[in-house]
């Protein structure tokens, strides 16, 4: 089988880390932390390191399953968060004003633009991200460790609850890409934050009617379970005072990922890609026995 090795990431995942001890209070551009997910074998590891570019000194995080299934059991199933953390990343800090940018290798859930959006949500900005694994996994180790590692890395402080969303943004845009296209489904989100910072919203209903007029204007059907889904989601980033002023100049960085998913070919199938997962297992256990 073909593996389709630059699809996803990410989502998601980790966040009470091991954090190294190190202080970040003097974190600078160009500066660079990486997430390891807990499960890599020490030659897996090795390979992802030299992989980054980076030696057995750089700044890291752990992220374990345990975490996984604590951030996201509420938001997506067991069977697709697996019993192994193994998708890792490099966060490179960038100069203020660079934005965003996430690139990836062998993540096959979620899109990097996705994981720029989710970023955008929780509020981080100005950093290269460059998620990977040995093989092809679904990345739900990467994006909580992501957003733990920034926030150490740079001293700043990202709310629980902001964590939270950012993730529970990843899963529903991944779940509704399923079903409708991934490139559809993150144009939609990124297009409802930009009608928030255009057009703020003082209730529910009006809520629901932007997101309504944002599906339609895209030639998107929204059923009744996925709008209800997209008001709850968005009434909870509202609650966070989040900055629309600066999501606005991130989404640029979205738009500019979206451009690029043009030439690449249609998301599969949950089934399919459930399926992916499940071979990419059985060749990891394969790979024990191979001199």
């Amino acid at each position: 089988m073909k593996w389709n090795a630059k699809w996803v990431v990410p989502i998601m995942v980790v966040l009470t880390l091991m954090v190294p001890l190190k202080a970040f209070a003097d974190a600078a551009p160009g500066d660079v932390i990486v997430t390891l997910g807990e499960d890599l074998k020490p030659d897996q590891k090795k390979q992802i390191l030299n992989e980054m570019g980076v030696d057995s000194n750089v700044d890291t995080v752990t992220v374990s399953n345990e975490e996984e299934h604590q951030y996201l059991g509420k938001y997506i199933s067991k069977a697709q968060l697996g019993t192994r953390a193994i998708s890792s990343s490099k966060i490179t800090l960038a100069e203020k004003g660079k934005g965003l940018h996430v690139d990836s290798k062998n993540i096959n859930w979620v899109t990097d633009s996705m994981i720029v959006n989710a970023l955008v949500t929780a509020g981080v900005k100005d950093a290269d991200i460059y998620v990977t694994a040995p093989f092809e996994v679904s990345g739900t180790a990467a994006l909580t460790g992501i957003l733990k590692a920034y926030e150490q890395k740079s001293n700043i402080n990202i709310s629980e609850e902001k964590k939270q969303v950012a993730n529970e943004e990843v899963v529903k845009t991944a779940q509704l890409g399923d079903r409708i296209g991934t490139k559809e489904a993150t144009q939609l989100i990124t297009e409802i934050k930009q009608e928030l910072a255009d057009h703020p919203v003082k209730n529910e209903d009006e809520l629901r009617d932007l997101i309504k007029r944002v599906a339609e204007r895209l030639g998107i059907q929204l059923t009744d379970e996925e709008l209800n889904g997209l008001v709850s989601l968005f009434n909870r980033m509202k609650d966070l005072n989040i900055n629309w002023d600066n999501v606005q100049n991130q989404l640029q960085n979205v738009r500019d990922n979206l451009d690029g998913f043009l030439n690449k070919e249609e998301t599969q199938s949950f089934l399919q890609k459930f399926i992916d997962f499940i071979i990419s297992i059985i060749d990891g256990i394969k790979g024990l026995f191979q001199k």
